[in-house]
């Protein structure tokens, strides 16, 4: 059974950092073919925040890019996101996705909160 578990979330001031991790079980990121970072925002849809491939390339939701960082370790099996220099407008669920054998494996989401 695979098993997807974020944490890391939390409250912090804007400007402040955090750093999230997705740890899987059942599943080995290192075969998946791509992991994603998601957020959703109190009352819309969710947004595309990070993506990396097992091919080696790293993209970012133009609104996050140069301020979060993407990145796995394959021997911890869990997956990060580094954010920083974070805004209001951050605030949100973070969920983690893998993308594994033609299926989408989804985390249970861990609240991130940016307040002034």
């Amino acid at each position: 059974q695979v098993q997807l578990v974020e944490s890391g979330g939390g409250s912090v001031q804007a400007g402040g950092s955090l750093k999230l991790s997705c740890a899987a079980s059942g599943l080995n990121f290192s075969n998946c073919g791509s992991l994603h970072w998601w957020r959703q925002p109190t009352g819309k849809g969710r947004q595309l925040v990070s993506t990396t491939t097992n091919a080696g390339t790293t993209t970012y939701a133009d609104s996050v890019n140069g301020r979060f960082i993407i990145s796995q370790d394959n021997a911890k099996n869990t997956l990060y996101l580094q954010m920083n220099n974070l805004r209001i407008e951050d605030t949100g669920v973070y969920y983690c996705a893998a993308y594994y054998n033609f299926r989408d494996y989804w985390g249970q989401g861990t609240q991130v909160t940016v307040s002034s």
